[in-house]
């Protein structure tokens, strides 16, 4: 396609999207959960054609030199798919935010006031790899009312393609406009630069995938974008942490899937905690976990036998999204906090401990989007919110800020009621 024809092709999805969007905002909660309730039983359904289209991706992904963890991230299952209908399902069963009532308010002219919960309108999405995101985003901004187009990565393009079949089959088949949930069927560059010059017709972004990818969102966007650049988390081992306890929390937010964004890439541990280390390495060790240690750290690991590799400050702000881990040693909590406020990404960090009064200094000390006490970083997510699938996480601070669900896809109007008052 030549520059132009991409400009009219996007052009033309953003200006139908607005429409569409326009018949959304007042959709029947019925209509929108019938369609949600369709659309997981084809995902189950079509299972063998879905895989079909997402093993045609991971051949091509061999020529496109993927990493391990976006081949990771690009590969659908069964288990995957079925995965993703529950939480098409979930979405079904939340409350409808759109009409919601927020506030009640009494000006003082005595007219009835209220603030009330409605769509943004139309949410443009750009992701990569993951293909599980055309289904997330697409119905999380169906049942807030909003109509949505996904821009899709070339590496996930045949998965993505044939899931936006689906999704589309499915609105039709509920009477629901076609033009609700749109995909740009083309990875051209050029695509993804007009789409954002649409702000006459989309009234938001949301990128998801790595961070040049966001950053190039945020560079070139004349729409407002929600975002989170990187994902660098951090468990805290405080001085009365019971010892089996923060093992299981370390090795699952390191270990379980270390490509996402809610992986844990630091481990802090407390002086008095430090005889905790030795095993604490070794597991992570044992599962193949990279260990870049700073020096006091090395010390007390030194007879320990495993291989370590010296950590520079610089690591303790990077996301590795891989085997790897920086460990450091603290004196006390304040240190701890320091250390993370100066380092994190704004994500989701951690404290193991049985101090009450230490966690509640660190749940509101640390300037993150979400803290845990005693739970794994990998919660930070939010289908295990109960938001249902998620539309992505913020690190923002205006609109919305954690995993994002329904009632983050919204804005609100004021209604007004009165009876023949004037100023």
């Amino acid at each position: 396609m030549t520059n132009d024809q991409i400009t009219e092709l996007v052009v033309d999805i953003a200006k139908r999207a607005r429409i569409a969007s326009l018949e959304l905002a007042a959709l029947p909660t019925e209509t929108k959960n019938n369609f949600l309730l369709d659309l997981a039983e084809q995902l189950l359904t079509q299972t063998d054609a879905i895989l079909e289209a997402n093993a045609h991706d991971l051949e091509a992904a061999k020529s496109l030199d993927l990493s391990a963890p976006m081949t990771e991230r690009l590969t659908l299952t069964p288990e995957r798919i079925a995965a993703m209908a529950e939480g098409v399902r979930q979405v079904a069963a939340l409350p409808d935010p759109v009409g919601i009532e927020i506030e009640h308010l009494a000006p003082p002219k005595g007219f009835d006031l209220r603030k009330i919960r409605v769509p943004m309108g139309v949410i443009g999405i750009i992701y990569e790899s993951r293909p599980n995101v055309t289904v997330d985003c697409a119905v999380l901004c169906l049942k807030s009312g909003n109509a949505s187009i996904l821009r899709g990565g070339k590496e996930a393009f045949h998965s993505n393609m044939k899931l936006a079949a689906i999704v589309q089959d499915a609105l039709r088949a509920n009477g629901i406009h076609p033009d609700a949930v749109q995909f740009i069927p083309t990875t051209d560059r050029a695509a993804l630069k007009v789409l954002l010059k649409q702000d006459d017709t989309i009234h938001c972004i949301i990128p998801r995938g790595g961070e040049s990818l966001i950053r190039f969102t945020v560079e070139n966007s004349r729409i407002p974008v929600i975002k989170h650049y990187t994902g660098v988390c951090s468990v805290y081992v405080d001085a009365t942490a019971d010892a089996e306890m923060a093992e299981e929390i370390l090795i699952n937010s390191k270990c379980q899937r270390p490509s996402v964004c809610n992986a844990a890439e630091n481990l802090i541990v407390h002086q008095d905690a430090a005889a905790q280390l030795p095993r604490l390495a070794k597991a992570l060790h044992d599962r193949g976990v990279e260990l870049r240690v700073d020096s006091h750290a090395r010390a007390l690991l030194a007879a320990s036998g495993l291989p370590l590799v010296n950590a520079w400050p610089e690591d303790f702000a990077t996301e590795y999204t891989d085997l790897i881990i920086a460990i450091a040693i603290v004196p006390d909590l304040k240190a701890a906090i320091d250390l993370i406020n100066a380092n994190s990404s704004g994500h989701t960090d951690s404290i193991v401990t049985a101090d009450t009064a230490a966690a509640q200094n660190f749940l509101t000390s640390v300037d993150s989007a979400a803290v845990f006490h005693n739970a794994s970083t990998r919660f930070s997510d939010g289908f295990e919110f109960g938001l249902g699938a998620e539309i992505g996480i913020s690190t923002d601070r205006l609109h919305a800020r954690g995993p994002m669900g329904l009632n983050e896809l919204c804005t609100y109007t004021y209604v007004l009621h009165g009876t023949g008052e004037t100023r």
